[in-house]
């Protein structure tokens, strides 16, 4: 597929929306509604299966019933969806607005949605086909089957309610919060961690701007291989997912020139946007890490207790990523050369980035040194060597006063 890389961002967008979900379920009631209704009308007779009290619904029972399903499920909709916006502002303002897309791509938040307003409208949709008798000897036309399987949904989202009420303290919840980031960090570092150090990538003269600017959100490198391998090409890439590029800017360098063709061959392996993701991205997952603990020793919240639990999880995301190896990032190709992720640097974007907030509480601060201590006297020497490189840099630079050491 030629934009792979642009499927694969629109598919991340699509998780990351309240939209999509819930839209798909409305379509799937629309379906499940015509298909019970068509089965009423064919006939079938649950009074042999069922107790006769919920096969031999009336007229106006029905119509009641449904009708009552209706207004009050959208209501309750409504109202969770009010609770769903002030849970994402309340985070938003108190842990950072980068973490929005952590509680757009909630999928427990997606489906309560979808159930309740997909029971709306079967319920409508249900409600529109009774009909009273065209005539004094014609039956009234209630489809027992839809209208029991109405009542079923509606009892089924008085439980999804229940759930929702449950579900977004603990969305908000700073402990889980900071877990989930914790979680999702390891398990970028440990998918990608290598030991062996790719070879010294040729000079390149020729080089490929994407003629858009924005934030590289995903990289497709076996597209890019195969454009290699059919023109017989060697690229290097320069700009991976989670850097910003300018229109002019040069993400991909080759060995020869390009002609229009190659070119945008080339251009459909990287997909643009306007703000990072985590895909393919393990160093915005930690700034956003480093935001949380920020943030937390900011003046105005003064929580080193959340900050401490954010440098617990970095570091044990840190440890486990070391122990698979020193770099990290996308695996490239003997024709794509991509640039990894250091060690020290993962070290730098996270405890680096998080010592100038972390200086001036002193409970934070010994937090801060005790996990440096510990991953300098692991079994991992890789670790150890990164931490030791860390230290000295701040050592230093100017402005760490009394605590310079940085050594328990």
């Amino acid at each position: 597929m030629r934009h792979r890389a642009f499927v694969q961002k629109i598919l991340s967008d699509l998780r990351a929306s309240y939209w999509f979900v819930p839209s798909c379920l409305v379509i799937a009631a629309m379906i499940l509604a015509e298909a019970t209704l068509a089965l009423d009308r064919s006939g079938v007779d649950l009074s042999g299966w069922l107790p006769e009290s919920l096969t031999d619904t009336q007229l106006d029972g029905a119509r009641s019933t449904l009708t009552v399903a209706a207004q009050s499920v959208i209501g309750v909709t409504g109202v969770m969806f009010s609770v769903t916006m002030v849970a994402v502002s309340f985070a938003s303002g108190n842990f950072g607005p980068r973490l929005i897309g952590n509680f757009m791509r909630d999928r427990g938040n997606q489906w309560s949605l979808g159930i309740l307003i997909s029971t709306f409208v079967y319920a409508l949709l249900i409600l529109q086909s009774l009909h009273a008798p065209a005539s004094e000897d014609a039956d009234a036309f209630v489809p027992q089957v839809s209208v029991l399987l109405g009542m079923a949904l509606t009892f089924g989202s008085v439980f999804v309610m229940i759930y929702f009420v449950h579900h977004i303290p603990e969305t908000i919840n700073v402990a889980n919060i900071a877990s989930g980031l914790g979680q999702r960090f390891r398990d970028a570092l440990v998918e990608s961690a290598r030991f062996e150090a790719p070879g010294q990538p040729p000079h390149l003269r020729h080089s490929l701007s994407l003629d858009r600017p924005g934030y590289i959100q995903r990289l497709d490198v076996n597209r890019l291989d195969t454009v290699a391998e059919t023109h017989g090409l060697t690229i290097v890439v320069d700009a991976v997912p989670g850097i910003f590029v300018d229109a002019h800017q040069c993400v991909v360098r080759t060995d020869r020139p390009l002609d229009d063709d190659i070119t945008e061959e080339l251009r459909a392996a990287f997909a643009v946007g306007r703000s990072k993701t985590e895909d393919q991205s393990p160093l915005f997952i930690a700034d956003e890490q480093v935001e949380m603990i920020a943030r937390a020793l900011s003046p105005g919240v003064n929580d080193p207790f959340t900050a401490i639990n954010g440098l617990n999880w970095l570091a044990a995301a840190i440890v486990e990523g070391a122990a698979k190896g020193s770099q990290f990032g996308l695996e490239g190709t003997d024709r794509v050369h991509l640039p990894r992720i250091e060690l020290s640097e993962i070290l730098d974007r996270t405890f680096g980035a998080s010592w100038q907030y972390v200086e001036p509480d002193q409970l934070t601060r010994r937090r801060w040194i005790a996990l440096l201590d510990r991953m300098e006297g692991g079994d991992a020497t890789n670790l150890a060597a990164a931490v030791r490189a860390l230290r000295a840099r701040l050592e230093a630079s100017p402005g760490t006063g009394g605590d310079a050491r940085l050594a328990g």
